[in-house]
């Protein structure tokens, strides 16, 4: 299927509507969180919460939850635009306004549960609540963010192991793929790239979207071979095996293990720059310390930051290892028109821009352009 030029012309408006919606909610995030310093807003909420309980751990759960539930409030609109509206005008969306607020509600009460438990770890390594080296009362022993770190990344190996059978099954139905070719082919591709899966399966993503997505969902023992229904209805064997060719060639090249690598160094990094960060702010408001609940916008500005500056190496980084993966399924299958129909198909069903301005990608992409995997792919 050659690229549709009328898509393209879609694509490109898109995607600048995105780019500014991405920028506009940037603007007003920070203006909201100096906004609440500003106003002292973040102290009335801690005395608030405090004249209603002096436990801590209650305390700091009840203040992330009004904190969200007021971001959340205050964006809403900027958020439906971005997530119904917008998608809806492209045709992008097939999701009624009420299954989108269904899931939307479920976002929200997994946020306060796993975003909660996480508020409440690191609240008391600031604390110094556990008897763990390096920590003291306040986080005064100054290692409160090496503890930080090593819980957030746990964390994050734990949720990628359990996602697939916990927390993607809250907002898609799952099936077994049906079609006994495919299978046989998957399952052959995967052991020939020594990874080993727990079966291949429909995502029934045409319930919400008419956007086309694959891939090798968990960890070890839950992975598995996902196929949005959008993508297995519209493409042939051989663009379904250059797609999956695609993720497995993330596992050939121990992509997992390095990701992990670079994620902790930049766990490690995010978590000292806020220790240093929230000791120079909170001495400079006059905050009782670091672990002072009062404090936690400051700590929410400094992550933010932080992830902001960080976003286009860690976006160079991934760039470069979905290069390889292309690489690698341009190899393993010997299939190079497979790869360029599905690229082709992916750029006009997904309204993907296939040659973004160069600033943009710097910023924004973690997958090399469309454009540029096209022309790997050709040799151009």
């Amino acid at each position: 299927m050659p690229i549709d030029p009328e898509r393209q012309k879609q694509a490109k408006e898109y995607a600048r509507i995105h780019h500014r919606l991405f920028a506009l909610n940037l603007v007003l995030t920070g203006l909201a969180l100096l906004g609440v310093l500003a106003l002292g807003l973040n102290v009335w909420l801690k005395q608030v919460i405090l004249s209603l309980t002096h436990d801590a751990w209650l305390a700091t759960f009840l203040y992330f939850v009004v904190a969200l539930v007021a971001y959340e409030g205050l964006f809403f609109p900027l958020a439906y635009y971005r997530g119904l509206v917008l998608p809806h005008r492209y045709g992008l969306s097939t999701q009624t306004q009420r299954a989108w607020l269904v899931d939307v509600a479920k976002g929200g009460t997994l946020t306060i549960i796993l975003g909660g438990l996480v508020v409440e770890v690191i609240y008391s390594f600031l604390r110094g609540d556990l008897p763990l080296p390096l920590l003291s009362a306040g986080g005064a022993g100054g290692g409160w963010w090496l503890w930080a770190s090593a819980f957030m990344i746990l964390f994050s190996v734990v949720l990628a192991n359990l996602a697939p059978v916990l927390i993607f099954p809250l907002f898609f139905k799952f099936k077994p793929l049906e079609d006994a070719e495919l299978v046989h082919r998957l399952t052959a591709l995967a052991e020939r790239a020594r990874t080993r899966v727990r079966g291949v399966y429909t995502m029934m993503l045409s319930e919400k979207t008419t956007a086309a997505n694959a891939a090798l969902m968990g960890l070890g023992n839950t992975r598995r071979i996902v196929l949005g229904d959008t993508l297995y209805q519209n493409y042939t064997h051989d663009e379904i095996e250059t797609v999956l060719a695609h993720e497995l060639g993330h596992h050939v090249h121990h992509d997992i293990g390095w990701g992990l690598i670079v994620q902790s160094g930049l766990t490690l990094a995010g978590f000292y720059i806020a220790d240093v960060f929230l000791k120079w702010t909170v001495a400079w408001l006059g905050y009782e310390g670091i672990a002072d609940l009062a404090a936690f916008p400051l700590l929410g500005l400094a992550f933010g930051i932080f992830g902001l500056i960080t976003m286009p190496l860690t976006n160079a980084y991934s760039r470069w290892r979905e290069a390889l993966a292309d690489d690698y399924a341009l190899a393993t299958t010997r299939n190079a028109p497979g790869f360029v129909g599905a690229m082709e198909k992916l750029a006009n069903q997904n309204l993907a821009e296939l040659e973004p301005e160069p600033w943009v990608e710097f910023l924004l992409y973690d997958h090399p352009p469309i454009g540029k995997r096209l022309k790997r792919a050709t040799g151009i």
